[in-house]
C-alpha cells in the first residue's frame, strides 16, 4: 500500500480538530514534502521521524514521500504530529494494517532513538477524539495519568515506537503504568486552624466561597493576608467530575506542572507575581496560544498579592473575564476561547510603607501618597469587587493563645450547606451562585425584605451606592441569608453586606 491515513489532533484553544495525516510513497527522486500549514517545529519532524524509524528497526523509504495534514487551511503546530506521521509511514510501507488505525487517534513526540515523549494538550485532544466518534487513543505513556477516568474511549500508553509496531502488527499491549494517586480532595498541609485571630478576614473569605464573590484584603505586611488566601481552596466545595475535567484540560494545554487530572477535585490556587505581564495574566502567544493565569485559576482562586504594584493595565485586563467567565484571544492564526470562571482575591497594603492603620502609628506616608496608592486599583475594577476586608495586626492575646482557630473542615461544611440552599433556590434558572443573580431578578423575585430594601433605597438617595453597588450588596446579602439560615435577606443581612462591601469588619 502506498497511501495511508492516520488521525491526529490540532488544538485551537480548548477546541480539538481532527487532522487526517495522509502519507503517499511514490516512485521518483527521494524527497520529503510536508503540506498543510505546518509551523517550524512541525517542519523539523522529518529528521526526528526518520531517525526514530531507523533506530526502532523499521526503514525509511528511499522514494518520494508526501505528507499531507488535512484540513489544509487549519494551522498545525507543535511536535505532537511526530508519532502520527511515523505511524502513517509504517502503514504506507505495509508494515501495519490500515484497518486497525481507522478509529484511533495518535499523539506523541518522537526522540531520535524512537522513544515517545509527552506532549501538552493530551486531555482535551482525547476528549475531542471521543466527541468525533473515535474509540481508541494512542498517547505517550507519560501522559496516560492525565486521561485516567475518561470512559468511552480506549487509552493505550506507549513509550517507544517499537511498542506501536508490536501493538498494531501483533496485538501486543504495552505494560500499563501504575495507577495515579490523584484522588485527594483538599491539601491537608494548609488549614484555617493555623491562622491566628482574623475573625473578619475569615468571615469575608467564607462569604466569598459561599456566594462566589470577589474580595480585596487590605492590611499591613505580615498580618496574614496571604495565609488567609492560600487556604481558600480548603473551604471551597470539591469540584464535580465535569468541572475537574475542564480544569485539568486547561492545565494540560498550558503544560502545567501542577499534575492535575480528572480525578483531582481540589480547586486550583494560582498566585502570579505582581510583576507579571498582561499576556501572562490572560494568555496569548503567536504560534501557540496558551492560557494565562486567569484560565489556570478556572474553577478555583486567582490570588494577586501586592495588587497596587501591578503594572498598568494588568489588573484591568481581568475585567472581561470577571464579567463573562471566559477569555477570548485573537491572533493572526485565529481566535480561541478559554474558560476563566474563578474567584479573584486581591491583597494590598494600606499605604506605600505598609504601616498605616488609621490609629496614628508609625506610617510615614502623606495623605496624597495614601490616596494615590489605592487609586492604582481602578474604579471599574473595584466596582466588581463585592467584599473589602480590613486585616488588622493580631493582638498579643491572640498570638499567645494556645487554642487553635476554627478548622477548614468546619468552615467548608457551612459553605457546602449554604451553597446547597442556593442551588435549590436557583434550580432551573441557569445559575447556582448568589453572585450570578441577574439585576432584573434582584428587583423582583429575589429582592430583600421590605426593611432591607428601604435601607438600600435610602443609601441610593444619599448617593452612597451606585446602581452596580446596589446589586452587589443585594447579592452579598443573599449570601449572608444562606449562611444564617434566613429565607430572604433581612435588614441585618443587608446591613452586614453593605458594611462588608465598604470595608468594615463584620464580626
Amino acid at each position: 500500500m502506498t497511501v495511508s491515513k492516520v488521525q491526529g489532533i490540532a488544538l485551537m484553544g480548548m477546541r480539538a480538530e481532527i487532522v487526517e495525516v495522509e502519507v503517499d510513497i511514490s516512485d521518483g527522486l527521494p524527497g520529503y514534502s510536508l503540506l498543510g500549514l505546518p509551523d517550524a517545529a512541525l517542519m523539523e519532524s522529518k529528521e526526528r521521524v526518520r531517525s526514530a524509524l531507523i533506530n526502532s528497526g523499521a526503514s525509511w523509504p528511499n522514494k518520494r514521500v508526501t505528507v499531507s495534514l488535512s484540513p489544509a487551511w487549519l494551522h498545525k503546530s507543535g511536535s505532537g504530529f511526530d508519532l502520527p506521521i511515523a505511524t502513517a509511514l509504517l502503514v504506507a510501507q505495509g508494515l501495519l494494517l490500515q484497518e486497525r488505525l481507522n478509529a484511533c487517534v495518535v499523539l506523541g513526540e518522537l526522540a531520535l532513538d524512537g522513544a515517545i515523549k509527552s506532549v501538552r494538550g493530551v486531555l482535551p485532544a482525547v476528549l475531542g477524539a471521543l466527541e468525533s466518534g473515535l474509540n481508541c487513543a494512542l498517547v505517550p505513556m507519560s501522559n496516560v495519568w492525565e486521561v485516567e477516568g475518561i470512559s468511552g474511549i480506549g487509552i493505550i500508553g506507549v513509550s517507544h515506537l517499537r511498542e506501536v509496531i508490536e501493538y498494531f502488527a501483533e496485538g501486543v499491549l504495552p505494560i500499563p503504568p501504575r495507577a495515579s494517586s490523584q484522588q485527594e480532595v483538599v491539601d491537608e498541609s494548609k488549614n484555617y486552624s493555623d491562622v491566628v485571630g482574623q475573625a473578619g478576614g475569615r468571615l469575608a473569605l467564607e462569604m466569598a466561597a459561599i456566594g462566589g464573590h470577589h474580595a480585596l484584603l487590605i492590611g499591613p505586611p505580615g498580618t496574614g493576608k496571604t495565609m488567609l488566601a492560600e487556604r481558600m481552596p480548603t473551604i471551597m466545595p470539591p469540584l464535580t467530575q465535569s468541572e475537574a475535567i475542564s480544569v485539568a484540560a486547561v492545565h494540560s494545554i498550558a503544560g502545567s506542572t501542577l499534575n492535575r487530572n480528572g480525578n483531582n477535585r481540589t480547586p486550583p490556587f494560582i498566585a502570579p507575581h505582581h510583576t507579571t505581564t498582561t499576556t501572562a495574566m490572560v494568555g496569548g502567544g503567536s504560534h501557540y496560544i496558551k492560557p494565562g493565569a486567569c484560565s489556570l485559576a478556572h474553577g478555583g482562586v486567582l490570588f494577586i498579592d501586592e495588587a497596587p504594584e501591578c503594572s498598568s493595565g494588568v489588573l484591568d485586563s481581568l475585567r472581561q473575564p470577571l464579567e463573562s467567565q471566559t477569555v477570548s484571544i485573537s491572533r493572526a492564526i485565529g481566535t480561541v476561547d478559554f474558560p476563566a470562571d474563578f474567584l479573584l482575591i486581591l491583597a494590598a497594603n494600606p499605604c506605600p510603607c505598609g504601616r498605616y492603620t488609621g490609629k496614628g502609628r508609625a506610617c510615614t506616608c502623606s495623605s496624597v501618597q495614601l490616596r494615590r496608592y489605592l487609586q492604582r486599583l481602578s474604579g471599574p475594577l473595584m466596582d466588581r469587587i463585592d467584599i473589602r476586608a480590613l486585616i488588622e495586626v493580631p493582638s498579643r492575646t491572640e498570638l499567645a493563645s494556645q487554642v487553635p482557630g476554627e478548622s477548614s473542615e468546619v468552615i467548608r461544611a457551612r459553605v457546602v450547606a449554604a451553597r446547597k440552599v442556593a442551588a435549590e433556590r436557583f434550580e432551573g434558572l441557569g445559575w447556582q451562585q448568589n453572585s450570578r443573580i441577574p439585576p432584573n431578578q434582584l428587583r423582583g423575585r429575589f429582592a430583600a425584605t421590605q426593611k432591607g430594601m428601604a435601607f438600600l433605597h435610602a443609601e441610593l438617595d444619599r448617593e452612597q451606592l451606585s446602581a452596580r453597588g446596589y446589586h452587589k450588596v443585594l447579592r452579598l446579602a443573599w449570601t449572608f441569608a444562606d449562611r444564617n439560615g434566613s429565607g430572604a435577606p433581612s435588614l441585618e443581612d443587608v446591613q452586614s453586606a453593605y458594611a462588608m462591601r465598604n470595608g468594615a469588619l463584620a464580626q
